[in-house]
């Protein structure tokens, strides 16, 4: 057994979240062709919209179909016959004596099938001429359109600072049927909101037309209700529990959950409701295991945030650091303000809360300057009171990569934690010298 199996095993909430994510190609056949939804594309968190207009927003490399579908679909299958409590109990039971591998490795393989399927699909978008300069991130979202952009809808952009985003966001017209854009405008701007709040009302025309569906107030702060409940139990396991000397599992178990975090709340899993059923539910069986001393004991031992890993890294560096000794926690949608609440209050403006949201989050993250952003990262680091910072430089990114020598001062000034860049062109590459840079960080603790 994997060193993550006995763990995962007993969880059933990530059971549930991994399954959900990698099993998304047939539910959303199902929602298209027999519940005759609209499947709309979303790339970073930006799905509230959709789920408003009563569309399924879609992550696109969720319609690619998944090795490890296999295995989870057999859990799927005695989930349906016994339900979930029965059902973890069950293979608990049988794990013992060594009888069914369906769980195997099943988190580590979760991940490391998602990774291996962005590498498919970076390839995919070299083969069809996209710039080299490009980053793996966009490269690899490009890849997912080329390869299913047919079966989508439509998609939507948000245009941020980064040129080459607002360049892809350009390129992928010719792989979906319709194209949705909510133009945010420079934060400075004195009228930023109301500008913004206009090109939202567009962009909610636009939804409306394609779905059939109508937009209100309601739909909207329906939305920002659950985003908000997803935003605080995702902050929870963040602040409280990465943060605790006793985790409900291992480090490592617990920064593959992170990364599977980060990756399914790009678009909730196309189900808003259910996945913050699944995201409490993991809240509370990561307290329950604490509360019973089912984990492990982790004082003493660093913690690293590594980032920024949302446009691509290489998925070894948390295992890597496991074995030195360290814990890793990934937060890019926090350091990024995506993270925020929306303001749902009785009297409040729906279109111009979200407005506001917006322009925040582009003022922490990836629509600001050097400057914002490396206050973002330090503010982080802070909050998070991490150990030590890893930032993951990945090749042809122009707007936050090059901040790493501005990023670096402002740490040995502020925070006095030891850090280390490592560079990332695609999964698989560069192994040895992440190893290096890693042991040689890990080294300033002992």
């Amino acid at each position: 057994m994997s060193l993550f199996t006995d763990d995962v095993v007993t969880f059933k909430s990530v059971l549930r979240l991994a399954y959900n994510f990698l099993a998304g190609r047939e539910y959303l056949k199902k929602k298209k062709f027999k519940d005759r939804r609209k499947l709309i594309a979303v790339a970073l968190p930006f799905s509230d919209l959709v789920y408003s207009a009563g569309g399924v927003p879609v992550f696109p490399i969720r319609m690619e179909k998944f090795n490890i579908n296999a295995y989870l679909a057999a859990l799927n299958s005695a989930t349906n016959l016994f339900g979930w409590d029965l059902t973890t109990k069950l293979l608990t039971f049988v794990r013992q004596f060594d009888v069914l591998k369906i769980l195997d490795n099943v988190l580590d393989d979760v991940i490391h099938t998602i990774n291996h399927k962005y590498n498919e699909l970076y390839e995919l978008g070299i083969e069809n001429g996209i710039s080299s300069d490009f980053c793996y991130g966009i490269t690899s979202l490009t890849g997912m359109f080329i390869s299913k952009g047919k079966n989508l809808d439509a998609n939507i952009n948000y245009t941020i600072r980064c040129s080459a985003w607002n360049k892809y966001s350009e390129s992928i017209k010719k792989y979906v049927p319709k194209e949705i854009w909510v133009d945010i405008p420079p934060r400075d701007m004195g009228n930023a909101v109301e500008l913004l709040s206009e090109n939202i009302k567009a962009a909610i025309g636009e939804l409306e037309e394609v779905t059939g569906n109508l937009v209100t107030d309601n739909s909207l702060n329906k939305q920002f209700r659950i985003g908000n409940q997803v935003k605080r139990f995702y902050k929870t396991i963040l602040y409280e529990f990465s943060a605790s000397d006793f985790y409900p599992c291992n480090p490592a178990t617990f920064a593959e959950i992170l990364a599977l975090l980060g990756l399914s709340f790009q678009d909730y899993n196309s189900n808003a409701q259910r996945y913050l059923e699944n995201i409490s539910y993991l809240v509370k069986e990561m307290r329950k295991r604490i509360e019973k001393s089912i984990g492990m004991d982790v004082k003493g031992m660093p913690r690293i945030m590594i980032t920024p890993v949302f446009g691509g890294w290489e998925p070894e560096t948390h295992e890597i650091l496991y074995r030195l000794g360290a814990r890793t926690i990934y937060a890019d949608w926090e350091l990024l303000g995506m993270l925020e609440e929306i303001n749902v209050s009785k009297n409040s403006d729906p279109i111009e809360e979200y407005a506001k949201y917006l322009l925040n989050a582009m003022m922490k993250g990836v629509g600001c300057d050097q400057e914002a952003l490396t206050d973002s990262y330090i503010k982080t680091a802070k909050d998070l009171n991490v150990d030590g910072l890893v930032f993951n430089q990945v090749f042809g990114c122009h707007s936050i990569s090059n901040c790493y020598s501005l990023l670096r001062k402002k740490i040995r000034k502020k925070l006095e934690i030891p850090t280390t860049v490592i560079n990332f062109n695609k999964i698989g590459e560069n192994v040895e010298q992440v190893k290096t840079r890693l042991g040689a960080l890990v080294e300033m603790f002992r």
